[in-house]
């Protein structure tokens, strides 16, 4: 029998088994049905209201992080460093990334732990209620935005909130607080920013000024500046300096 009509028996075959339901039964395939349902209980409304409120709250968990620690004052300043060194992509995004958060939950760990200290495990152990819980978790986090808000700027968005002028931070809004605390971030990780550049731009005008000298102006300044940049870093152990100064800078 030749290989054209082995082929078609086989087929033939298969298509056979395939056709006849007794000889080869359907796979089963499970179904995923979402419902919203309804109930005569209100007990059962408000649990599905708090497990929306908590996924919400997950969801927001990163941006949370983000916003009310150290993490946007350092990663603007590594970003910094980074465009004053000219070294492009190095270090990668990753390590800007990883090297920030870790430096944030160091900076940030005394307050975390007093807020499981003071909110969470009481909590978990029944002693208080969940509003008191959220107050004292809340609470070290509020002292350290206190902390580095500046009075103007916390002021401008009192102002604009048209609430009545708070007599202690205790009347100061959270939702007032944390946007005056990021521009306040923002500020001084710019100011930082700003003293970081001053010796790069002056190893830059250096260089671009011998490079006039010598008539070689077609040849990119960057690439010789590169290597006396990352020279002069070296030299003066800069990682070492630059977070020494971050961490201060929360204190």
């Amino acid at each position: 029998m030749r290989r054209r009509d082995v082929l078609i028996l086989l087929g033939g075959l298969a298509l056979l088994l395939f056709m006849t339901n007794d000889a080869l039964a359907a796979p089963l395939i499970p179904a995923v049905n979402v419902d919203v349902g309804s109930s005569n209980k209100p007990q059962d409304v408000a649990v599905t209201l708090q497990v929306m409120a908590l996924l919400t709250i997950l969801t927001l968990a990163p941006g949370i992080l983000i916003m009310t620690t150290s993490f946007v004052r350092i990663v603007v300043v590594i970003g910094f460093l980074r465009n004053a060194l000219s070294t492009q992509n190095v270090p990668p995004n990753q390590v800007v990334i990883a090297l920030s958060l870790f430096l944030t939950f160091y900076i940030m760990s005394p307050y975390w732990g007093q807020a499981n200290e003071n909110g969470i495990q009481p909590y978990m152990a029944g002693q208080i209620t969940q509003e008191q819980a959220i107050t004292n978790v809340v609470a070290p986090i509020r002292e350290f935005m206190f902390k580095q808000t500046r009075e103007s700027d916390l002021a401008l968005f009192v102002n604009l909130s048209d609430a009545e002028r708070p007599d202690s931070q205790d009347d100061v809004s959270t939702f007032t607080l944390i946007p005056a605390f990021i521009i306040s971030e923002l500020k001084t990780a710019f100011q930082i920013g700003f003293m970081i550049y001053v010796p790069f731009i002056v190893i830059d005008m250096i260089v671009a000024s011998v490079l006039m000298s010598m008539g070689m102006m077609m040849l990119p300044p960057v690439m010789i500046s590169l290597p006396f940049k990352i020279l002069l870093f070296v030299m003066v152990d800069g990682w070492h300096l630059l977070i020494k100064s971050l961490i201060v800078s929360f204190k």
